[in-house]
């Protein structure tokens, strides 16, 4: 409760708590100018002070910062002995004077008479009552009970008061219908423009705007730009420009010369509309989509953390994501599925794969770890991200205290919480379905096998040594047994642990070996027809650091509690919730509520299913918004809202509200339809509107971040594009779809480093054998939380471990370098350099052709007249040069320092398997003229016309 103000430190919750705190237009303090002098008249008559309410008052409001964990005190304040409560925190400056509460800065910050106004929120200061309390409790000299224990409850971080549950049943916050204040559950005041996305959607007239020409998005942008004095929208993009543009942002791949030039040549009056449709149809939308999706779920085929075990069957929810959008499928039916598949059809092996949703998060649970804690971590993390994936919400504040900023109390936090109680983990049977890839399971298995057997084998040298020191032991003493052999003569009892004879090195290598082989076993469960599932039931098996495979079990039992942890701590457990909804969507005015805290059942089952109807409710103001946003995100870089995962306070404000409510009505009329959204986006003048204008230097006066789109903003190719692209203009790109993770060739240093495995390392990343398979697109590959490809992360591929709402685009200098020297690159310059000499035998129709597959458009004249100057100099250069071909490992070289011992600890990993690795073309594996045309591609391929949209 106390924090330093002269050299103390103060956390940026804190700060932003009394800046909260200062703002507000209910001071009550300010009401009562003459409180204090009351409260000493009244303090002066004698009265005995009830010390156990003291502290009863303190832990209630005050051991949450200052007493609940030892390592996390706010301020360095201790409040849990007298001693500590005496001596203040990291300011050095005394908090309590015995017998002086006006010297006391502990008195002064509950009067909020000072800046430091504690405890720092409305809802948590004290009444004039507590705060006479604590005057009279410094008057009598601050005696302490120390037998007193801290007693839950209070109206902040999710106690109890009458007032909390009223709300909570009412529906929660009030928000006027007009401007204004309001106030809410908590008595703290908000704008009512940081509650926007709580008030219901209004259905808007589309503005009459005659050169938008019916078209409603265009009508609100029009509307827009009119008001802040623009003159409409930029000229039309060319053919060329649209339809590469449209190419990447449905199906993230550029159109081939082929399709251009249909289009261009195609000057009917539907011809834009029947490639939207083409495109909309194509396999690779669903592909692109996809990848925005599990952008937001933090897809990765791998647990996280310090046991980044692989999760063999997150490939299956994958590839339901894909089907899910190639179909068109309702995206109310598509959250539905993801939250509660397994309550609304258990037996429906799709049903098994959509709930993975719910464990697309890094977690891990072992040996050393508390299950306890393991478990309330899932549940943390769960909750927050169904927040800021589905409602744009993020909740994670709530859990140590009432959001400082929404009006997201604690109690709805665990309530919310309650509803993922009974979700267990299970790795559930699931048939693969006639739509899933099985193909090519056998090659697979076959390169994992041939790893697991070479551990094998260097476990069995490991017996094979243990049996011949027992042999030998025995035969020196001239028996067969080691019963043969008196009590005192027999060996240690490691005898029979398999251990005699091994030297500590040889323990932990078998311990290494140990944790490779449970490592590439769990490697061919992928190929086994399981879903990364959940299922509704009471506590199972949390103390286990394997799957569980199987169905659920049929054992009665109780869902576990759910309590409001004081502080977000584990061990201060307070008041038990039920399950509940965010109360702030429930009660505002007017919006026919989409649930009541009622109608969510406190059953094992059905919990999850009601909270998936709540959110999909087109009631609800929050789901509809935030899909659109996304949606607009996809098509002009930012959305309507600039923080998709963030609609609150601290989240960016919409730049056209009437044209996002709009839209999210829309799509609710439409059946939640994605691509009827993605056609009303890209069929508008906005989206088809060039880059750039002839006053666009006046137009960055008025709209500097082109809120208003003005002009098509540009973009750079995302990181899978540029690996996709490149694949596919050198004509290697292996479109099959679905199926296991494939493994592309990462830069061998990378790929051959040492990755951990608590207590050991993972066995070396070994890309797939053959080049069909390690070019597949990029969704495909396989993702390693703990080992990014360096390629796709120079150029902002997001990690896996917190939801991505808005990938960043940088220009730094390795993007570059990587571009440039990679061998990557190298190896698609080279296969490009075959393909055009193959297609054209004359040096001009080549350049053309390069240039129409990697920019959609012919070279110019300039263009044609420098590569012609170039190609001989590059022939030249390259045939005084002489590349030399890459030769592979057969093993690599380990080191670990042995946790039981603190010795190094050497071994050869055997890599024998690349035996069969059937490697690129490389610049040594052809001749100069060829290397000569591959130089050329690669300029190319590193120009900015390449690598943007515009």
């Amino acid at each position: 409760m106390i924090h330093g103000r002269r050299g103390g430190l103060w956390s940026g919750p804190m700060v932003f708590a009394l800046i909260a705190a200062l703002t507000s237009a209910a001071n009550l303090w300010g009401q009562s100018p003459d409180l204090a002098d009351r409260v000493r008249n009244v303090a002066s008559e004698g009265q005995a002070v009830p010390v156990a309410a003291v502290q009863a008052l303190l832990a209630a409001k005050c051991l949450g910062c200052h007493g609940n964990d030892a390592q996390d005190l706010k301020g360095g304040y201790d409040l849990r002995t007298r001693q500590t409560a005496l001596q203040g925190g990291d300011s050095g400056e005394v908090a309590i004077v015995p017998g002086q509460p006006e010297r006391s800065p502990l008195y002064r910050a509950v009067t909020w008479a000072d800046d430091l106004k504690m405890p720092p929120k409305e809802n948590d200061r004290l009444t004039p009552a507590e705060v006479e309390l604590i005057y009279r409790w410094i008057v009598a000299g601050a005696p302490w009970e120390a037998a007193a224990r801290p007693v839950p409850g209070g109206s902040g971080s999710g106690g109890t008061t009458a007032g909390d549950d009223r709300w909570a049943s009412a529906g929660g916050v009030r928000v006027p219908t007009s401007g204004g204040l309001s106030k809410s559950w908590d008595e703290r005041t908000y704008e009512e423009e940081a509650l926007w996305a709580y008030r219901p959607r209004t259905r808007p007239a589309v503005p009459a705007v005659k050169a938008a020409g019916g078209h409603p998005i265009d009508a609100f942008l029009l509307a827009a730009l009119e008001a802040k004095g623009i003159d409409g929208f930029a000229p039309p993009a060319d053919r060329r420009t649209l339809i590469r543009r449209l190419s990447f942002d449905l199906t993230g791949l550029p159109p081939t010369p082929e399709e251009v030039e249909a289009f261009v040549a195609d000057q009917a009056a539907d011809a834009y509309e029947r490639l939207v449709a083409r495109l909309l149809d194509s396999p690779r939308y669903a592909e692109q989509q996809a990848r925005h999706w599990l952008d937001v779920v933090r897809y990765a085929d791998t647990a996280g953390f310090s046991n980044d075990f692989e999760r063999p069957h997150a490939w299956r929810y994958r590839d339901y994501v894909i089907r899910s959008f190639h179909a068109d499928k309702p995206f109310d039916q598509f959250i539905l599925e993801q939250l509660a598949g397994d309550e609304l059809n258990p037996d429906d092996p799709e049903m098994r794969i959509a709930v993975g949703y719910l464990r697309m998060g890094p977690w891990e649970h072992t040996g050393m770890t508390v299950a306890a804690v393991t478990r309330q971590q899932f549940l943390d993390d769960v909750t927050h991200h169904v927040g800021v994936t589905l409602l744009g919400q993020g909740l994670r504040c709530a859990a140590c205290h009432d959001h400082k900023f929404d009006p997201i109390p604690t109690r709805d936090y665990y309530r919310l919480q309650a509803v993922f109680a009974p979700v267990q983990f299970i790795e559930r049977p699931a048939p693969f379905l006639p739509q899933e890839n099985t193909a090519g399971f056998e090659s697979a298995q076959a390169q994992v096998r041939a790893r697991l057997a070479a551990v094998q084998e260097a476990q069995a040298a490991l017996r094979r040594k243990n049996e011949a020191a027992i042999a030998a032991y025995l035969a020196e003493r001239g028996v067969r047994s080691i019963e043969e052999l008196p009590p005192q003569q027999r060996p240690p009892r490691d005898y029979l642990g398999g251990t005699f004879g091994l030297t500590p090195t040889d323990l932990s290598l078998r311990k290494i070996y140990q944790k490779s082989q449970a490592y590439l076993e769990r490697e061919l469960k992928r190929f086994e027809p399981y879903a990364l599932s959940v299922y509704s039931g009471p506590p199972n098996n949390y103390s286990s650091v394997r799957p569980v495979y199987g169905e659920p079990p049929t054992r009665p039992g109780t869902v576990e509690a759910v309590r409001i942890l004081l502080g977000g701590a584990l061990t201060s457990p307070g008041d038990e919730v039920q399950p509940g909804f965010l109360s702030a969507v429930l009660g505002v005015r007017g919006v026919p509520q989409p649930g009541r805290a009622s109608e969510l059942p406190d059953t094992v089952q059905g919990r999850r299913l009601a909270l998936a109807r709540w959110i999909t409710s087109p009631d609800n103001p929050l789901t509809a918004r935030v899909l659109v946003n996304r949606l607009w995100q996809q098509h002009f870089g930012r959305g309507l809202v600039a923080t998709p995962n963030n609609f609150g306070k601290m989240g960016a404000r919409p730049t056209h509200p009437e044209l996002l409510d709009w839209l999210a009505d829309w799509c609710i009329e439409q059946g939640w339809s994605l691509k009827q959204v993605h056609r009303l986006i890209v069929t508008s003048q906005a989206y088809r509107q060039a880059s750039s204008r002839p006053d666009l230097t006046a137009i960055r006066q008025k709209d500097p971040r082109n809120d208003l789109v003005a002009y098509f903003p540009a973009r750079r190719l995302a990181a899978e594009e540029i690996r996709d692209s490149l694949l596919m203009v050198s004509g290697e790109l292996n479109l099959e779809m679905g199926g296991p993770g494939v493994f592309p060739e990462l830069h061998w240093e990378v790929a051959l480093q040492p990755r951990h495995i608590m207590g050991s390392v993972a066995p070396a990343y070994v890309p797939s054998l053959a080049p069909q398979q390690r070019h597949r697109r990029t969704i495909y590959a396989f993702r390693i939380r703990t080992l990014a490809d360096p390629l796709l992360e120079v150029f902002n591929r997001p990690g896996s471990e917190t939801s991505c709402e808005r990938r960043d685009q940088t220009t730094i200098a390795p993007q570059a370098l990587t571009l440039l020297n990679s061998e990557f690159s190298a190896q698609r310059a080279v296969a490009m350099a075959i393909r055009l000499m193959q297609a054209c035998p004359q040096d001009e129709p080549r350049i053309d052709l390069a240039m129409r597959w990697l920019y959609g458009r012919p070279a110019t004249p300039e263009e044609l007249a420098r590569c012609r100057t170039f190609l001989p100099q590059a022939a030249a250069l390259e045939a005084a040069s002489s590349p030399q071909p890459r030769s592979l490992p057969r093993s690599v070289r380990r080191g670990m320092v042995e946790e039981l011992t603190g010795e190094m600890v050497y071994w050869d990993e055997d890599l024998s398997v690349l035996e069969a690795y059937q490697p690129d073309l490389t610049p040594a594996d052809v001749d100069a003229p060829t290397r000569a045309w591959a130089d050329l591609c690669l300029v190319l391929m590193n120009s900015n016309e390449f690598l943007y949209v515009r």
